[in-house]
């Protein structure tokens, strides 16, 4: 299939620490399931990582790290536009022009907003407040037809689209209006500790999250201390036992196997057993990933070359959609 004929599909992941297992569940196991059928623009969110401070040299650091995730996770950078969001200054050019079509209340009604100024009540800055504007331009200088989201964040392509809608209505067909492409298993990985919570990177201290470059030791210790309930059955029910559901989840899509079968195979065994077979199932998924991301952060020049030409193909298509933009609002051509 030539690539004008695969729809566009942009999604990214802010470098703002370590990637976790939801990530690569969540997100990065079902993109490179979508690089033959799609023309893929994946990208590393720094811009939108600094709507909360971050140590500069962490984050250079992060970012590097996570590209050779991506790639040790099997995004392979012939078939996948890889780029650093920050390269392609398009991106932050369009967010402005696309602030200026969105509504003051639609960014108070936005959930993430009001969550992150609960947890950073001392840095609630107007980035932070008109970040969906910035995530409408992603999506949207791309032409991408659909966004890889999980359930909870459907409320990001929504206001993209009504941006879109607005932008088009004013000055004729301009944007794509894309959709949500939700993954039917494994779209949201809970927290160890917290299984009423999304599994979130801000857990690494308290054995709540997994990230793709721990150690086996470190992943077992916090499968064992994986929170289920007073209840010995292991059993898929997310309402009642929701510790043991994200586990099992978790377990399913490691080794293949279907939830019932994983309730038979630990039908009378206990917790003990089960949750020491999930963390040596994600022990020995990651164990790949790990040795091939190390392997390529010892070689910082092919890091940058993935990034440096995947920059250039990205701005090439972004370019493309902004001067356009600039042409329907007025501007001078240069």
């Amino acid at each position: 299939m030539d690539n004008a004929d695969k729809k566009i599909i942009l999604s990214g992941i802010k470098p703002s620490g370590a990637l976790t297992l939801g990530s690569y569940i969540g997100a990065i196991k079902n993109w490179v399931a979508l690089s033959d059928e799609y023309e893929c623009y994946y990208m590393l969110a720094d811009l939108h990582a600094i709507t909360v401070r971050q140590d500069p040299d962490t984050l250079r650091e992060t970012t590097l790290q996570q590209i050779a995730q991506y790639v040790a996770a099997g995004l392979d950078p012939e078939k996948n536009v890889l780029f650093i969001q920050s390269h392609v200054p398009a991106h932050a050019e369009l967010g402005w022009v696309l602030s200026c079509y969105t509504m003051f209340g639609e960014l108070s009604r936005m959930t993430q907003f009001k969550d992150k100024s609960a947890k950073n009540a001392d840095n609630i800055n107007a980035g932070l407040f008109t970040y969906p504007s910035l995530m409408a331009a992603d999506i949207l200088i791309y032409q991408a037809d659909l966004v890889p989201v999980g359930e909870d964040q459907k409320q990001h392509v929504e206001i993209c689209r009504d941006i879109a809608t607005r932008f088009n209505h004013i000055y004729g067909d301009t944007f794509k209006l894309p959709e949500p492409f939700i993954p039917k298993a494994g779209a949201r990985v809970m927290s160890l500790q917290e299984p009423e919570n999304k599994m979130s990177k801000s857990e690494q201290d308290n054995g709540g999250c997994i990230c793709l470059l721990d150690k086996p030791e470190d992943i077992m210790k916090a499968f064992k201390r994986a929170v289920t309930d007073s209840d010995t059955s292991v059993r898929f029910d997310p309402e009642t036992k929701p510790g043991v559901s994200n586990l099992i989840q978790i377990y399913s899509v490691c080794t293949g196997k279907p939830f019932a079968e994983i309730e038979t195979e630990f039908d009378g065994k206990g917790y003990g057993a089960f949750k020491a077979a999930v963390g040596e199932a994600v022990v020995e998924t990651l164990r790949p990933i790990r040795e091939e991301a190390t392997r390529l952060l010892d070689d910082r020049s092919y890091l940058e070359k993935i990034y440096t030409d995947g920059a250039a193909l990205a701005s090439y298509a972004a370019n493309k959609t902004l001067r356009d933009v600039y042409q329907k609002v007025g501007f001078v051509k240069k």
